[in-house]
């Protein structure tokens, strides 16, 4: 007969999801310095994004812009949501870091998280070429957004971490689905809105098994907090991703072009119909509180 001390470990759903999603990343990951074509000169007939993505589209500046300049704003626009990815993949290696330092590694979880960690270097990176190669300047969010990313990637833990990393990474996965579909798009993009949506993918799947594991057995403090915590963050994120200088840099009224995106209801709706699974998800794990709804309302997420 098999004593207790001989029988089988019992295997968690976290560490049966972490085998799943590192058999998975061996199965299917992407280099991008072999996927993506670098080497062929930007084609300025094709957009940077979908058109309907762009923060003036279904705008009146928007229909009296020549197509060369339609192009060159999704273009500058493009690069600023990728630059915006990489200061948040930045903050989102340092929370991770952060939570697994000095536990087991023998874990499952935490061979994945240094998996998901690196294949956000490459993100980072990939972003970096693309942005480049769309002949955009360095966008970043304002100085005051930067600092407070920087308090948040110091002191965010448990389902506060992972709830934002989620908020982050579904906006821009469902925006990058129809740019990698779109063949407006110039190929290039296209392809590495494929490879980052494919490994997003696994990332978002970790991101929702950890934050219903951080808040099981929460009580009602802790999680009227963090709801709040993560919608603040939710906001600082979605507004910086399009940075206000884009506009300028693509050769139109800067002023015209802030006030018409701003009261832009076609892009609001686009980006609350692409966060309506996200908003199901928070309101399932509670953290979907009134406090919370004010700021997710006012970064048109829902």
């Amino acid at each position: 007969m098999t004593s207790i001390s001989e029988r089988e470990p019992e295997v968690s759903d976290r560490e049966t999801i972490a085998r799943r999603l590192l058999d998975s990343s061996e199965q299917l990951s992407y280099d991008p310095v072999e996927e993506v074509d670098w080497e062929t000169p930007l084609d300025k007939d094709f957009h940077g994004a979908s058109p309907e993505w762009s923060t003036l589209y279904g705008t009146s500046y928007w229909d009296g812009m020549t197509p060369e300049q339609q192009r060159e704003l999704t273009r500058h626009e493009a690069a600023s949501v990728a630059s915006t990815g990489i200061w948040f993949e930045m903050i989102l290696q340092q929370m991770i870091l952060r939570d697994f330092y000095a536990k087991d590694p023998t874990d499952p979880a935490f061979q994945w998280a240094l998996t998901e960690i690196a294949d956000e270097c490459r993100h980072s990176i990939m972003f970096a070429r693309g942005a480049a190669k769309l002949g955009a300047p360095a966008y970043r969010p304002r100085r005051f957004v930067v600092e407070m990313g920087r308090i948040f990637k110091a002191t965010a833990t448990g389902e506060a971490a992972y709830a934002a990393i989620l908020v982050a990474e579904e906006v821009l996965d469902v925006m990058q689905r129809d740019w990698m579909r779109d063949e407006r798009v110039v190929p290039f993009v296209r392809t590495i809105n494929n490879i980052h949506v494919v490994e997003e993918s696994r990332h978002m799947k970790f991101a929702r098994e950890e934050t219903r594991q951080r808040l099981d057995g929460a009580g009602w403090v802790r999680r009227q907090i963090n709801a709040l915590v993560v919608a603040i963050a939710s906001f600082f994120i979605v507004t910086s991703m399009v940075n206000h200088q884009v506009y300028e840099n693509a050769g139109l009224d800067g002023k015209r072009a802030r006030r018409e995106a701003k009261a832009n209801q076609h892009h609001k709706s686009m980006l609350r119909s692409s966060c309506s699974g996200l908003m199901e998800f928070l309101h399932s794990a509670g953290l979907l509180t009134k406090p919370a709804l004010w700021f997710y309302k006012r970064a048109n997420l829902i």
